[in-house]
């Protein structure tokens, strides 16, 4: 699916050299980052159901969230991706 990303988000990562793709090849590997057990297990679930998957990482002491959204009705294909500020969700 699409991948986009807010101003914010983007922002943040380029003030502090972090590449955005490194972060969507962590959360596609399943690198949830900083996830409560619940969470992990949620999206270990969603990679089966085709709910949506979150991830967490910390950049400069701000969480950047991965968010792909939840699958269409075939249940294989995602129609995004975005990375964002946690306060953006």
């Amino acid at each position: 699916g699409e991948i986009v990303a807010t101003p914010d988000a983007l922002a943040l990562l380029q003030r502090h050299g972090v590449n955005a793709a490194i972060l969507l090849r962590r959360h596609q590997r399943g690198d949830w980052g900083e996830l409560s057990v619940h969470d992990r297990t949620a999206n270990d679930r969603a990679i089966k159901d085709g709910s949506r998957i979150l991830s967490a990482y910390m950049v400069a002491g701000k969480k950047v969230w991965v968010v792909t959204d939840a699958a269409s009705d075939d249940s294989i294909s995602r129609t995004s991706t975005c990375v964002l500020m946690a306060g953006e969700y």
